[in-house]
């Protein structure tokens, strides 16, 4: 009897170690790093959803645990098909709009990001992790080799078709990039435009906000409707005159004020 009690005991003792061990490996520390994985990229998602609704502002950074989250979003296939949606939207707005005659119905499209891409350079600065370097972006666009944006290019080709009267508004200085965005814009297809905007040094400081509206004030001005306004940037699209309707394309690797 008591060689009998002592092996129920060992056993009882094996089925304890074994339940405990099972225990373990379905605790072990691979699951809670994928939570922490899952975590992660649950927060970048809401991140990036919070700066395109414009609830985070003045960032100068993407976080350091979203980079990836950034890099595999814009070269993944989801930027190119949120960009494919928004154009959709547009383009079946402007099928409401009747045109007019008199050649007064205009658009208003901002350059960097909205119609010429930067993402080649902004893949050497790890997609918007590294904070802005005017000395080499000025290098990069003075080169004039942005790369046209396939979606925006073709809802422009269909507002020139549709006779509107479109005008580029950039921040870019007048000075340095005149020559080349104008190279840069008739070389990826842009051609058939009204007008192109750059800034000059009377409005050298001013915020994007201001400038823009400025400019928007004075083509209203001429007598021009400002029937859709798009870019990849808040500050393209707020403030006055803003236009009868206005589209915000994602750019999640920075913000300009």
């Amino acid at each position: 009897m008591k060689l009998q009690g002592t092996l129920v005991f060992f056993l009882f003792l094996v089925l304890v170690e074994m339940v405990m061990s099972t225990k373990l490996v379905n605790h072990s520390p691979r699951p809670i790093g994928d939570r922490l994985v899952e975590f992660s990229s649950s927060y970048c998602i809401s991140w990036r959803l919070a700066v395109e609704a414009n609830n985070i502002k003045g960032w100068r950074t993407v976080p350091v645990q979203c980079l990836r989250h950034v890099e595999a979003y814009i070269l993944g296939g989801q930027y190119d098909s949120d960009l494919n949606l928004i154009v959709d939207q547009i383009s079946s707005y402007i099928d409401e709009i009747d045109v007019s005659d008199d050649g007064l119905d205009a658009w208003v499209l901002d350059v960097d990001d909205t119609c010429l891409s930067n993402i080649f350079y902004y893949e050497g600065k790890r997609f918007g992790g590294d904070p802005y370097d005017p000395q080499a972006f000025k290098e990069w666009a003075s080169r004039g080799i942005c790369p046209a944006i396939p979606p925006i290019l073709r809802l422009f080709v269909k507002l020139i078709q549709r006779r509107f009267k479109v005008f580029f508004i950039s921040g870019r200085d007048e000075t340095t990039f005149g020559q080349t965005t104008l190279y840069n814009l008739h070389f990826q297809g842009f051609f058939g435009f009204e007008r192109l905007i750059l800034r000059n040094e009377a409005y050298k400081g001013q915020s994007g906000i201001i400038y823009k509206s400025e400019m928007r004030r004075k083509l209203m001005e001429e007598g021009y409707r400002i029937w859709g306004n798009v870019g990849d940037q808040w500050s393209d699209l707020h403030g006055q005159f803003v236009g009868n309707k206005t589209f915000k394309l994602p750019n999640p690797m920075y913000f300009v004020p």
